[in-house]
């Protein structure tokens, strides 16, 4: 190898573009001087530079070029992403995994190229550039970029305009840094004459590479919430996993026959049972008019006129005692628990624990199951189209004014960008809130409840309007203290403060959902309230054990069901029969919504209601069996439930990733 200096009139001219570019840069970002004036020394020193590698030896060098490169890379986009104390999150291990995956685009790129200065020059732009535009879309909507938002990119770029592109020191460092490395990667001209045999390796490498990858991450989801692909994946291999969770397969006996049989079972009416059930129901026909007729008065009135339907989700909302006994120093939610009359009201599966809240919301919404869907997966920045069937679309069908109500930041979980899509006719977030009404950081229950009374007030005459709201008063975590918060609840006989905030933040919910009731069972239209957790809180892991003598690990299926259920309730201000659910889950929770306020069912809502029958409660997790009398993984599922269970995924694909043969009979859009 010979390595020289030499001085070139050119250089000169290239060091003076250089520094001018360099300036602007440290006159926009204002990093260290010292910086500026280092990276006009290493500038000229690499750009006077002679490399010269013998031949003899090119695949040693082009191996060292790549593997130095995939790990100059990986670390260089973990620098620009996250600052110290986020980049030490990252284990040993998933680093390695990043710089495997930056390596495989290396080699990708060296296959095409056969010259490995000019790979590293590729390949390290490209990465770079993609870590360059996840940079500015966290600042801009607070999540990462992801391989989904490809498909919203016109979108994205349309609304570029109103955003400020700024960059921090980090930022800089890492163009000066990278312009070194590019300056410096041109001086290497490695190619290898024989081809074949390199081709050859490089494939194998890149195969035991995909291969090492994806055995390593069959269990690592991609994380899609502020940073935390970042730093607990790392960026380039979230970007990965978000590819891989993007490519949704075909369920088992899914075809367009299958589709077009469900069809016609539920295009005729709103009895659209199995033939057995149709039979059974035949054979009883008489049995339950009798009891109709005299049960009468327990049965549930439709109102006169289409009510209002208002639907809380209420963040972090749970009752701890479905996982175990826990004793307090007074009564968390007295008047929640004092909710009988006109009240359906029981408890629901959801599919996430402790965070991911809009799964929770699109399951409500659409009826559709993240049963279906990969692990940690997020629908909203991964799988929603843009013309997502729901309750939303079919109550403006129905004439409904559809209000969307979230008092946090309009870009959380991209909202701003699904809610539209969804059919909403109006949407409020944190601005249209009074922000003064603060518990703790976030805008009180009390506040949100106020705003969806001063909404249906100004309601117009004889609108129908529907309230979808989202709140957010009692997010995690719960360990910091706050003069604004007096905690009044704590729990008895153990001393975890991050438990007995939680516990009094649900207190002051049940205070404001008093409010909630009490206001709307004194006005004279008809109104029904839907009101449900999203998930469990995450707490102190060193907690669980002492609730259900296990933690969090080591639990079986019915133990670990317990931590995704929830409570739920649908009430109504009109005379409505009462009923005590033990178990349902979040997807159902819309259809019985509308059986409740006297609205036909469409033909998937139909579905769901047969498909309650058979199997009560499914979510990520497994589903209830009614046959074994517990929870179950869904593969273990077994003759009519197991069924029931393919027909719905078979629904669920074709709404959702079967472009061309989406069925218009379940999943009609906003006519």
């Amino acid at each position: 190898m010979k390595v020289r200096l030499y001085f070139d009139k050119g250089n000169v001219g290239r060091l003076a573009i250089a520094m001018i570019l360099a300036s602007v840069l440290f006159w926009k970002i204002g990093f260290s001087a010292a910086a500026l004036l280092g990276f006009g020394v290493c500038y000229f020193f690499v750009k006077s530079l002679e490399i010269e590698l013998p031949k003899k030896l090119s695949w040693l060098w082009t191996a060292l070029m790549l593997g130095s490169g995939g790990i100059f890379t990986a670390y260089h986009v973990q620098y620009l992403l996250l600052d110290a104390e986020l980049r030490a999150k990252i284990s040993d291990e998933k680093m390695l995994l990043n710089v495997i995956c930056c390596l495989v685009v290396f080699l990708v790129v060296q296959l095409c190229t056969n010259n490995a200065g000019l790979t590293c020059l590729i390949s390290h732009i490209f990465l770079m550039s993609v870590a360059g535009i996840n940079y500015f879309v966290y600042l801009f909507r607070g999540n990462e970029f992801i391989f989904s938002d490809l498909k919203s990119i016109q979108t994205g770029l349309s609304v570029a305009g109103n955003y400020e592109f700024v960059m921090d020191d980090r930022a800089g460092y890492v163009i000066l840094l990278s312009t070194l490395y590019v300056a410096l990667v041109r001086k290497l001209h490695v190619s290898v004459e024989k081809r074949i045999w390199m081709s050859a390796v490089l494939v194998s490498l890149v195969i035991l590479s995909c291969v090492y990858i994806g055995n390593k991450t069959e269990y690592v989801v991609t994380e899609t919430w502020e940073q935390k692909g970042s730093y607990r994946n790392g960026y380039i291999l979230n970007f990965v996993l978000s590819i891989r969770d993007s490519f949704i397969g075909e369920p088992e006996g899914y075809s367009a026959e299958a589709v077009a049989a469900l069809e016609e079972r539920y295009s005729g009416g709103t009895d659209a049972k199995t033939p057995e059930a149709d039979n059974a129901d035949a054979a009883t026909g008489n049995e339950e008019e009798t009891a109709a007729e005299d049960g009468a008065d327990a049965v549930s009135r439709t109102p006169d006129k289409r009510p209002t339907i208002i639907v809380v989700m209420s963040e972090s909302y749970a009752d701890l005692s479905v996982v175990g006994e826990l004793a307090t120093n007074m009564e968390v939610a007295p008047f929640y628990e004092s909710l009988t009359e006109n009240t359906i009201r029981g408890y629901a599966l959801s599919s996430v624990f402790g965070a991911k809240t809009p799964n929770s919301e699109w399951e409500f919404m659409t009826g559709n199951s993240m049963a279906f869907l990969p692990s940690g997966s997020v629908v909203y920045q991964q799988y929603i189209s843009d013309t997502p069937t729901s309750i939303v679309s079919n109550l403006k069908n129905e004439g409904y004014t559809c209000v969307a109500m979230h008092p946090y930041y309009e870009t959380g979980w991209s909202r701003n960008v699904v809610y539209p899509d969804m059919g909403f006719d109006e949407m409020h977030f944190i601005d249209d809130f009074d922000q003064t009404k603060i518990l703790r950081e976030y805008i009180t229950d009390q506040e949100l409840y106020e705003s969806i009374v001063e909404r249906y007030e100004s309601r117009a005459a004889n609108e129908d309007l529907f309230i979808m709201s989202i709140s957010m008063q009692n997010h995690g975590g719960y360990t910091e203290k706050y003069e604004n918060f007096n905690e009044q609840v704590r729990a008895l006989g153990i001393n975890y403060p991050d438990v007995n905030q939680y516990l009094s933040l649900v207190h002051e919910s049940d205070s404001a959902l008093e409010y909630l009731i009490s206001y709307f069972e004194n006005v004279d239209e008809p109104v029904e309230i839907v009101f449900f957790g999203d998930h469990q809180p995450s707490l102190s892991s060193s907690f669980y054990p002492y609730l259900n003598g296990k933690g969090l690990s080591g639990l079986t299926e019915d133990e670990l069901e317990a931590l995704y259920t929830v409570p739920f309730f649908i009430w109504t201000n009109y005379e409505s029969e009462e009923e005590e659910v033990e178990i349902t889950s979040l997807d159902f929770l819309s259809t019985m919504a509308l059986e409740r306020a006297g609205i036909e069912l469409p033909a998937y809502n139909q579905f769901l209601a047969d498909m309650m029958e058979v199997v009560p409660a499914i979510n990520s997790r497994g589903y209830y069996s009614k046959t074994e009398g517990c929870f179950i993984h869904i593969e273990d599922a077994q003759g009519e439930e197991a069924e029931w269970i393919r027909d719905y995924e078979i629904l669920q694909y074709n709404n959702m990733f079967d472009k061309k043969g989406k069925s218009e009979v379940f999943f009609p859009y906003i006519e």
